[in-house]
């Protein structure tokens, strides 16, 4: 898809905002317990950052943090920023210190994670959550911080915002391409409390439908690797969005397979399938899938709907998603429509 096709296809963020809270609000949701959404941030609040997976450096973290500042926010770096530890932002004590120093103080509106890589699921069951639950706040990124949403979402009932991180913001930004712009803004709008809702074109081998639920999902490698421990997510009568990189065509259709044996495709509300930035075959070793092929083989004559393509994922075209939040999914001829609902 071409650009200049797809920047005009996704919608903006809709207009207007809504004042921010003062406390958490509560969504409810019919089969669980109530989710928790923490206050949408105003000017003066703070966003700390940490690196709880892999390294970086504040010189990397520079064109984040005049963003960031632009907006009327605060900062406060962990004390992971600049560590390393091979290729980890510090030891496995180092990153779960941080992280929990941040989960606990009162005076941190929103935790943004500075990049992904791998490393979260080594200090996840290290963490305390009994200062989050009382003092929530946003939880943000994306890829290996698919832990922390899936496990904050399963025991602690909180929102979290899955989007782009530190890392993904551009070195420059008057020269950046609109969506890399749209995208970054897009975090901005999640924190200060507008609706969000996205529009891409009508596909071919979507399935049409109609849906309402709590979004979940992420990385599709790591909901997989999640499976059957504390941090395993739940889609039951949910709307699940999967994204993934890097991957044989063989190996999506494992991780689909492990989704369809562990039953987290039965019962969903919706289906939609992000970026996915697929290897191609070995010669020899052709598959003969494509990920369309893949997820629809899968999922067989299921009632609901399933839209493909969508701007989330290890892409340019990586919008903010408010998990934990009911949406509305619509996929129909003209296209496919996600909105969320505050």
């Amino acid at each position: 898809m071409q650009r200049k096709s797809f920047l005009a296809s996704v919608a903006t963020l809709l207009a207007g905002s809504l004042s921010a809270k003062a406390a958490s609000a509560f969504v409810s949701d019919e089969d669980e317990a109530p989710v928790r959404r923490p206050p949408f941030l105003k000017p003066g609040d703070t966003i700390a950052i940490t690196a709880p997976a892999g390294a970086i450096t504040e010189t990397e973290l520079a064109p984040a943090l005049a963003q960031i500042r632009s907006w009327g926010y605060h900062i406060r770096l962990g004390s992971t920023i600049g560590k390393k530890d091979f290729s980890f932002g510090g030891t496995d004590d180092e990153r779960c210190n941080d992280l929990q120093q941040l989960l606990d103080d009162p005076s941190v509106n929103a935790i943004l994670c500075a990049r992904g890589g791998y490393g979260a699921v080594r200090i996840v069951d290290g963490l305390s959550w009994a200062g989050f639950k009382r003092y929530p706040k946003w939880v943000i990124g994306f890829s290996d911080i698919t832990v922390l949403h899936s496990h904050i979402h399963r025991h602690c009932r909180i929102a979290t915002i899955h989007s782009k991180m530190c890392n993904s913001f551009p070195d420059d930004w008057a020269a950046a391409e609109p969506v890399q712009r749209d995208t970054v803004l897009s975090i901005r709008d999640a924190l200060a409390g507008k609706p969000l809702s996205y529009r891409v074109p009508a596909f071919e081998r979507n399935r049409p439908g109609t849906a309402t639920g709590v979004l979940v999902g992420g990385n599709l490698r790591t909901l997989e690797n999640l499976a059957g421990t504390p941090s395993d997510i739940d889609t039951k009568g949910k709307i699940l969005f999967v994204e993934d990189t890097g991957e044989y065509p063989y190996s999506v259709d494992r991780m689909f397979q492990n989704l369809h044996r562990s039953g987290k495709l039965r019962g969903l509300a919706g289906l939609i399938v992000g970026g996915f930035r697929l290897k191609p075959d070995d010669p020899g070793e052709e598959f003969g899938r494509d990920l369309y092929d893949i997820v629809l083989q899968r999922i067989g004559p299921v009632d609901y709907p399933v839209g493909f393509n969508f701007p989330v994922g290890h892409q340019r075209a990586n919008f903010a998603l408010r998990c934990g939040l009911r949406h509305r999914l619509t996929v129909d001829a003209a296209g496919t429509t996600l909105t969320d609902s505050l």
